[in-house]
């Protein structure tokens, strides 16, 4: 018989919101601290300055505005669980290369101003319940504005990786971020011979195999929360985190290299 789906965790919608504009701002005030060096500096993703990866959170961001104001799809086809899984292989959408670069030259404090000001605006009339259109699908506002927790978590480690600033995490935006992650790695690696542990925000059982019912599990993975998301996200891999001591595994099923990332790590997640 196949494992039994995985109930979707249920995330505060008014939490979610508070979380998204905050870090959003949080990156904003790096952004308008930067000098013209600092711009010039490369990136992780690919060939992208930390000017274009800047004005890429920006757009990113701003999307969600822009989804609000478009029409409402007839349903809501994309699950929340499943879009982690979607990302893989839509790192590169050719539709993400023009508008980066354009917005790259512009003043970024400005677009930043104006990007928190529409998303602000447009979340203050959205219904949590409100269907917006996205590339994954129809998806409940509530249920993009966690993806969006998971871009800007993700994008601020970029960030703060290029620029070497200590930028902070809003608590509700990175315990989300964990916990998506952590949720559909159980759906893409279903079982319960392995349990993942990423405190203080989640614990999955995981991995096909004999399953844990009391004790200690034979098969333990832990890890922190920033170490997870770049685990999940391919922004580091799993021997050399391994390496430097920020994941333990034991057990003769907790190597999960073979099953990270989980998404892609290319210049754009799914909007």
């Amino acid at each position: 018989m196949p494992p039994a789906r995985k109930r979707t965790r249920s995330y505060d919608p008014v939490r979610i919101r508070a979380a998204v504009l905050a870090q959003f701002g949080h990156v904003r005030q790096a952004v308008g601290t930067l000098t013209a060096e600092q711009l010039a500096l490369p990136t992780r993703i690919g060939d992208w300055t930390v000017r274009e990866l800047a004005a890429h959170i920006a757009l990113a961001f701003g999307a969600v505005a822009a989804a609000l104001d478009g029409p409402e799809p007839a349903k809501a086809d994309a699950a929340l669980l499943d879009w982690p899984l979607s990302t893989d292989g839509c790192a590169g959408a050719p539709d993400e290369g023009p508008p980066v670069a354009a917005c790259a030259s512009r003043d970024l404090p400005a677009l930043y101003g104006r990007t928190a000001e529409a998303v602000g605006a447009a979340l203050a009339g959205g219904p949590a319940e409100r269907l917006v259109r996205t590339r994954a699908g129809g998806m409940r506002l509530a249920d993009h504005l966690v993806t969006r927790a998971v871009e800007l978590v993700v994008r601020t480690d970029d960030l703060a990786d290029a620029t070497g600033l200590d930028l902070p995490y809003e608590r509700q935006a990175l315990a989300a971020s964990v916990r998506l992650l952590a949720d559909a790695f159980a759906v893409k690696a279903p079982g319960g011979s392995v349990e993942l542990r990423i405190p203080p925000y989640a614990v999955v059982q995981c991995v096909e195999g004999p399953r844990h019912t009391r004790g200690t599990p034979a098969n333990v993975v832990e890890t922190d929360p920033l170490t997870w998301i770049r685990l999940a996200t391919g922004r580091q891999a799993w021997a050399a985190a391994r390496e430097a001591a920020r994941v333990s595994a034991s057990g003769e099923r907790s190597d999960l290299s073979a099953l990270l990332p989980l998404m892609g790590r290319g210049p754009a997640l799914m909007a």
